[in-house]
């Protein structure tokens, strides 16, 4: 059983699923779905479409460049069965499977590094600005403590500014 990949988005298409469409000079491509059928159709780019796997490459959200993306590589040169190799290799895809996960999540785990910081920056600039929403005007109006404390910055008024003025 072959399972081969979606031209536009990578995802796995299995035998009896998804659309073949040949081209003039035999070019084979594979879609998983009428969706990216219709996509190839209206010559949209795969890579700057948002919920493909090249477009998630492109801009750093997968992981590329890893060791353990040879094992998935197609090959088209048959290769001789020995059942010694084929057993070593059966015992070791767990371990292979196991390390390409801690390594996406590793991956990962750097991309959402600056995340916690900046969610709380934009939630307490939202909570500042849609105050009143929370507590109605003229309760802050008598209990100043429920406002957030304001933060003064002065300004120095420059000798210069003074005298355009005059």
């Amino acid at each position: 059983m072959r399972l081969e990949k979606c031209w536009f988005c990578s995802s796995t298409v299995y035998p009896g699923h998804g659309i073949q469409f040949v081209r003039n000079d035999a070019k084979i491509f594979r879609f998983c779905r009428s969706k990216c059928h219709k996509n190839f159709k209206m010559k949209r780019n795969p890579r700057k479409v948002k919920w493909t796997k090249a477009y998630r490459r492109v801009h750093g959200k997968d992981m590329t460049q890893d060791s353990t993306f040879e094992f998935e590589r197609k090959r088209n040169r048959p290769e001789r069965y020995d059942r010694n190799v084929a057993e070593n290799v059966l015992k070791a895809i767990p371990k292979i499977d196991k390390i390409r996960v801690t390594r996406e999540e590793r991956h990962h785990k750097n991309r959402m590094k600056g995340k916690k910081e900046k969610l709380l920056k934009e939630a307490v600039r939202e909570l500042e600005q849609g105050i009143s929403l929370v507590k109605a005007p003229s309760v802050l109006q008598q209990d100043p403590s429920l406002t957030l404390p304001k933060i003064k910055v002065s300004q120095p008024q420059s000798e210069e500014n003074h005298a355009m003025e005059e």
